[in-house]
């Protein structure tokens, strides 16, 4: 018999994150907010470098800029966000569209224009937005699809200060960023204009975080109204603070809605006197699991676009999570009118329907006319809240042609106008075009051309005065008895398509809870998968929702090619017993992947949501 005492279990050893050398980071856009210089990774080493893939058209990818400012703050001397900026619309690939959207939406680190998805393929991303990361060493060590990861993020990067400091590869300082010099336009990066009862305009200055009252001329000051920094406060013309605001909307009282995008709320805006105050939102982000009705001020939105007055209530462009949603003044509170907040273009019931993106709202007595702007799409929502499409096909399907509505195409447009004979005015931004459709012949045509991302129009007597949000200004036009033809050009999304077998092929979505977290299974699955495809007939099974994150896919070889559209959600929690109330987070994101019938593809599509080592 052995009296000894029993040998300590030993700890558990670290887990080893997975070696694989970060490859190089190439574009032939060059570089933005570097001064002029070009970097190469090895200008990154003893730093910890985040990649964020991104296109400026998808508002979760500018959520996620907005995620990481606070990181981006608190280790601005060891942590370097290095923006890859990969185009899905042809204009998305201009230089100058992505030099202007890094200014627009405040991006005060390196982006790298890729308009021809290198390093995006380098790295094998397969979705907007995919952040990775990168330790001081050049290797990565983490990848992320999908918003909503900044806290695992910034845990990730305190384990990577504090090993790389013991061993000596960490360099402090300051990083690579050159800001831009300033611009004294009067406007910068307008997002609506609104035509007063006075005969002025109320103008949403975006970039700058105000609401600026302009002259009959559209050009004269008569006020701004907002501090001109980003910020969350009610209060008068001077002390009020907007975050990069875009909708306005005329209320019966002569008051305006005004849609406080970034921080996820209405304000009201008493013209008069100034005055500032909140209708709805808290100021954080709508996510899934929160309440989505309610008083007002109690519930979350999520990038609310756009607003307007129909049928006694405020409609909300709710692009943050695809959906309609409305405020009713009579009882202060809100609640989702239309959409699901999958992403796509399905129409019937509001409960039913799916939004990509709405952006654009003009109301009638008899539709609600909408500007879906991912799917490059108008479309309406009648009074009995069903929803129907005027132009557009889907996600993956743009251009400027102009005809009968089954074949017209827009390219990501923002705004929609109210016509006195009852058709509608397009802000087809991506095209840089005022187009109309006449519901009465289900005719496209172009009223104008040349206009810098146009993001809004608003009627002032006989002319339509267009918010050219790239040229800074309001342009007045003449409303032409005919429309301008232009020649008709048709894209599609230039991502490779993946060679995948034809008939089964299996789908697992990969997640891994961040460390410290763990699945949350309270309420029963923690996990939701839902697959569809472009064109219908391409999926033989699989398709619809369920909770598993592997699904076997049956694929028709008699259709060649088309777009798997798959929806992740995960919901973790902190693994803390001794915490009564675990912090808890929803990780989701949709994919749109290209995918090509070949005889040797692959037979396994891996998509990651979310996971700490790469």
């Amino acid at each position: 018999m052995n009296d000894a005492a029993p040998a300590p279990t030993p700890a558990p050893a670290p887990r080893k994150r997975a070696r694989v050398r970060a490859p190089e980071l190439i574009g032939k856009g060059g570089w933005i907010n570097t001064g002029g210089k070009d970097l190469k990774l090895a200008d990154f080493r003893g730093r910890t470098l985040i990649l964020d893939f991104w296109t400026f058209c998808c508002v979760n990818c500018l959520h996620v800029l907005d995620e990481l400012r606070e990181l981006e703050e608190r280790h601005r001397d060891t942590v370097v966000i290095v923006g890859v900026h990969s185009p899905k619309f042809v204009h998305e690939a201009e230089h100058r569209a992505v030099v202007d959207a890094v200014e627009r939406y405040g991006v005060e680190h390196p982006v790298l224009d890729d308009p021809e998805l290198a390093t995006w393929k380098q790295y094998a991303v397969r979705a907007w937005p995919t952040l990775v990361v990168i330790d001081p060493e050049g290797y990565v060590v983490a990848q992320h699809a999908g918003e909503g990861h900044a806290h695992a993020i910034e845990r990730l990067v305190a384990e990577l200060e504090e090993e790389h400091a013991a061993k000596g590869t960490l360099r402090r300082g300051d990083g690579p960023y050159v800001a831009p010099e300033p611009q004294p336009t009067t406007l910068r990066f307008p997002g609506r204009a609104l035509l007063l009862p006075s005969g002025n305009f109320l103008v949403s200055d975006t970039t700058r975080h105000q609401v600026v009252e302009l002259a009959e001329d559209g050009e004269s000051v008569v006020r701004r109204i907002g501090g001109g920094e980003r910020g969350f406060a009610d209060g008068t013309a001077d002390t009020a603070s907007f975050n990069e605001p875009q909708g306005l909307a005329l209320l019966e009282d002569g008051s305006v809605v005004v849609a406080d995008t970034v921080n996820h709320a209405l304000r009201r805006l008493d013209p008069a006197t100034g005055e500032v105050t909140t209708l709805a939102g808290t100021g954080r982000q709508w996510m899934q699991g929160e309440p989505s009705s309610g008083p007002a001020r109690e519930v979350s939105l999520s990038s609310p676009w756009d607003v307007a007055w129909w049928r006694g209530r405020v409609w909300i462009a709710m692009a943050g999570v695809h959906q309609l949603w409305a405020y009713d003044p009579a009882g202060d509170t809100v609640a989702v009118t239309a959409g699901t907040t999958n992403e796509g273009l399905v129409d019937g019931p509001g409960a039913e329907a799916w939004f990509a993106q709405p952006s654009g709202l003009a109301a009638t007595p008899e539709r609600l006319w909408v500007a879906d702007s991912e799917t490059s799409a108008l479309r309406w929502v009648e009074p009995d809240g069903t929803v129907r499409t005027a132009v557009g096909t889907g996600l993956f399907d743009f251009g400027h042609r102009d005809g009968a509505a089954g074949q017209a195409l827009f390219q990501h447009p923002l705004g929609v106008t109210a016509l006195p004979d009852g058709s509608v005015a397009v802000s087809d931004t991506y095209n840089h075009a005022l187009r109309r459709y006449d519901p009465a012949t289900g005719e496209v045509t172009t009223l104008a051309t040349d206009l810098r991302e146009p993001s809004g129009a608003v009627l002032a007597g006989d002319d339509i005065v267009v918010v050219e949000s790239a040229r800074h200004r309001l342009t007045r036009l003449r409303l032409p008895e005919e429309a301008v033809r232009v020649e008709a050009v048709a894209h599609r999304t230039r991502r490779e398509p993946t060679e995948v077998a034809p008939g089964l092929l299996r789908l697992d979505v990969v997640f891994e809870a961040p460390a410290g977290q763990k699945l949350d299974t309270r309420y029963g699955p923690s996990t939701r998968l839902l697959v569809s495809s472009t064109p219908p007939g391409l999926l033989r099974g699989g398709e619809g929702a369920g909770t598993g994150l592997s699904r076997v896919l049956d694929l028709d070889p008699s259709v060649p090619e088309g777009v798997l559209h798959v929806s992740a959600m995960a919901a973790s929690c902190d693994d803390d017993p001794e915490n009564p109330y675990p912090a808890c987070h929803v990780h989701q994101q949709d994919w749109g992947v290209p995918v090509r019938l070949t005889g040797g593809g692959a037979d396994r599509l891996p998509l990651v949501l979310a996971g700490l080592d790469a």
